[in-house]
Order: structure tokens, then sequence, then C-alpha cells
């Protein structure tokens, strides 16, 4: 057979597991109303690759369920605020948040730090002295004692203090499929007149940062852009944090010398294994490869970069936000242990927020809102977050996860939804992490499915997507 006729023939065969690919979903599968059937039923191979390809579970079908309109109608009740104002839809949270006082064009660089646990602080009991430079900082900023992250990697905390949205079971959005076009921080400060980036000291490939940032708004920069001459060291997860924050001060430069107020989300990576970094910063060698050293060396590059910070005309105007994605361990003897979600967070800016010791439950998705209400914004919200200075203190919960376990942190209780829609409520240790099976409350569990289910329904529906 002849080149050409053997090139026709291999294009119409291809035709057939490309139509496979396009034109079926694993949704064929399901004729029965018996979940056994239809899991039998299906193609193993093709049911992996889908898994892989969307990297979610299906909260309808493997959790406790409620009616969606009655979640939402749960939700609007929980996120009204004295100056929210929502629109008619009764499937949607979207509402208008209007300002008393007018709007502060304050600068923002949110500083989020890899596997920063809460017990690394001698404020919370640590005895190693290994940040020392943000346990002095916590009497000069607001500090948030009780902080808890959504989850476990570094994509769920991303997500949650971009989206300010609660963990949905399976992967996080962010590496999702049709994950673009977000209603996030950075969106609503790019509307305004802000420049927004997203700064990443590895490669924006890794978790799939650079095309979900990319795609909701933010110029991302990442090692490929940072300048050889700012590099120390480099591993395999990035360049020093040395280098990420100096590259940081020039992007901060760079927009205050064009006349924009910025807005940069600046990750760090130091604090992972191998627990290398450069020689000579503090007296834990690099050579110990220990998460001692890489804790304190992360610690020394963010004084560094808030003692540089503090010679540029910008800096007066500039919030600091320097939180953690996730603690660094998350396993424990029980299901969802809560302290190992307690993380650090604090805003440092001394002409601008008087200090204060906040002791309110806070989640991370409330950082986000939280801070646009310290700004005075006035913008259409769409986020699931409280500010939480205008919230009652009664509402106060968090959020923690694992890729199944949805954990619901209300009123001194724990209630964890799992797969097989099983429902349980605890009485959680926040010092030890031990949970004690207690009854169930039918309220807070009613709140637990609401949340969570509607943060499934609002994704899924395209309700949490804005038009640019």
């Amino acid at each position: 057979m002849r080149f050409k006729k053997r090139t026709a023939f291999f294009f119409f065969f291809m035709l057939f597991p490309v139509a496979g690919y396009f034109l079926s979903n694993n949704s064929i599968k399901n004729i029965s109303n018996n979940n056994y059937v239809n899991e039998l039923g299906g193609n193993g191979i093709y049911e992996f690759g889908y898994a892989f390809w969307h990297n979610e579970i299906d909260y309808d079908k493997f959790y406790k369920t409620r009616n969606d309109t009655a979640n939402i109608k749960v939700l609007r009740n929980l996120l009204s605020a004295p100056n929210a104002t929502f629109t008619n839809d009764p499937l949607s949270i979207e509402r208008q948040i209007i300002s008393d006082s007018p709007e502060r064009k304050w600068n923002v660089v949110l500083i989020s730090v890899e596997s920063y646990s809460g017990d690394y602080l001698k404020r919370f009991g640590n005895t190693e002295n290994i940040t020392p430079y943000l346990d002095s900082l916590i009497p000069h900023g607001l500090w948030f004692d009780q902080f808890y992250a959504s989850g476990t990697r570094t994509v769920r905390g991303l997500e949650a203090l971009s989206m300010a949205i609660p963990p949905t079971p399976g992967q996080s959005i962010v590496r999702r499929p049709d994950n673009d076009d977000m209603f996030t921080m950075g969106g609503v400060l790019k509307s305004k007149g802000y420049d927004v980036r997203y700064i990443y000291g590895g490669n924006a490939f890794f978790d799939n940062m650079g095309d979900y940032f990319g795609g909701c708004g933010y110029t991302v920069l990442d090692k490929g852009e940072i300048p050889d001459s700012l590099v120390n060291l480099t591993t395999i997860w990035g360049v020093d944090d040395e280098a990420s924050f100096n590259f940081t001060l020039q992007q901060c430069d760079k927009s205050y010398n064009s006349g924009k107020p910025f807005f940069n989300h600046m990750m760090t990576v130091s604090n992972h294994r191998p627990y290398v970094y450069p020689e000579g910063r503090i007296d834990i060698s690099p050579q110990t490869q220990s998460y001692q050293g890489a804790v304190k060396y992360t610690d020394y590059a963010i004084n560094k970069f808030l003692k540089d910070a503090q010679k540029k005309p910008w800096f007066n105007n500039t919030l600091f936000v320097i939180v953690s994605d996730h603690c660094s361990k998350s396993a424990g003897k029980t299901d969802l242990p809560v302290d190992r979600y307690h993380i650090p967070c604090i805003i440092y800016a001394p002409q601008l927020i008087k200090p204060a010791i906040e002791n309110r439950l806070v989640s991370q998705i409330d950082l986000a809102p939280t801070i646009l209400g310290l700004m005075n914004l006035n913008y259409t919200s769409r986020f699931m977050g409280f500010d939480i200075y205008h919230m009652n203190p009664k509402n106060d919960r968090a959020f923690i996860s694992t890729y199944q376990d949805m954990g619901y942190v209300k009123d001194g209780k724990l209630v964890i939804l799992s797969p097989q829609q099983k429902v349980k409520m605890y009485q959680p240790d926040f010092i030890t992490g031990a949970n004690t099976l207690i009854s169930t409350s039918d309220s807070l569990v009613k709140e637990a499915i609401a949340w969570y289910q509607g943060a499934s329904f609002l994704y899924r529906t395209g309700r949490y997507k804005v038009k640019r």
C-alpha cells in the first residue's frame, strides 16, 4: 500500500478512538438506580482516565445531600451581613458589598508560605526558636490566633486563598478542567485597576498553577522570569526564597513607578524537601537538610524582604499578609485531627492596621473577603468566605479536609462528611487532635451539608465563574 493510501487509512481508523473520547462519557453506564450495578457496568480503564482528567468526586453521588434550594437558603442566611445585599436568584449567593466608608487603594502583598505549621511558632509552644522573626512580628500586626487551613496540599491552600471557597471532594479546583474565569480576590482587585500577579519560585506548570491563575486574570511569573542574578540556589522545587522575594520587590517597584496599585500573591518553595538553602543565612547549616533549618531560612527570608520593603516609597501604603498554605503534617491518630490544620496568619501594615490579637475562629477561605473588607472595597461578591469584621461571631466556623473526608468545625464540634453518605460528629481536642465521637446535631449537619454541597453546586453549575 502506498504512503498516501496508508495515511488515509490511518486517519480513518484514528477517528474511532477520537470519537470514543469526545462522544462518550462515564454517565453512559448509569442505567440503574443501583450504584453497584452501574459501577460494575463501567470500563475500568475508561473510569481511571476519567478520574485522572477530572480530578473530582461527585458530591451528590457519594455524600449526604439536601435540596439545592434549601442549601443555598441556609448559605444566604449564614452569609448575610449589614453591608451585603443579595440578588433575587434563589440559587445564587451573589451579593453586593457596599462599604459605609471611602475605599482605600492599598497595595497588597500576599505571601503564602509552603508547609508552615502553627506548631513551628514559639507562640504555640515550639521551643526550637525556628521562627524568631515571625514570633517577634506578632505584637506589631493583626494576628489570627485560631486560623485553620482547609486542606493538606498547596493547591488546596491556593484555592482557599484565591477563591474563598470550601474544599470540594477530590482534587482542588486549581487542578481541575474548566477552572478559568473563577471568581477570585485577584479578579476583584483587577477590576479596581490593580496590577495582579502570581509569583512562584518554581515552575508554574506544577499543580496546574500557571493555567489556573493565568485563566483567572493573574499575570503568572515563575522561576523562568526570575533573573539569574537574583538566584543563590536552585533545587528541584525552584529557586531560593530570597530570589523570589527580591523579584517580588522589583514587581512592586514596577507597578508603583507606573502609578498603579498592585496585588502580588507570592508562593515560597524553600520549606520543602530536600530542605536546602543558601549557606551563611542562619545558624543551622543547610548540610543538615532538616525541616528546622528550612523553616528558619524561610523566616529569615521574610524578615529580609520586609526590611528591604521598608525602604520603598510604597511600603506605608501596603498590606503584607503572611499565611501558610497548609501544615507540614496532616496525619494523626484520628480522622481529620484539627490540630494538624492550625496555621499562622498575620496582616502587617504598621501605618494602616492597628496591631491586635484576633481570637475568633477563622477559616482560610475568610482571608480574602476580610482583606477586601479592611480596604472598604465595594464589589459584587460570590465568595463563600466571611469578612469576619462584618459577620456575627456566632457564625464563626472552619473547614478542614482530605481528598474524601469533609470536616466542618463550629461551636467546638466537628462534623465529618464521608463517602457512602456517612455523617459523624466529634468533640475535637484542639491541642492534641484527638476526636471523641458524640451524637449528631441536626442543625450543624444541615449547615455542613449546605456548605459542602453548596460549594460543589456553585462550582459545577458555573455560578462561581465571572464574565470577562
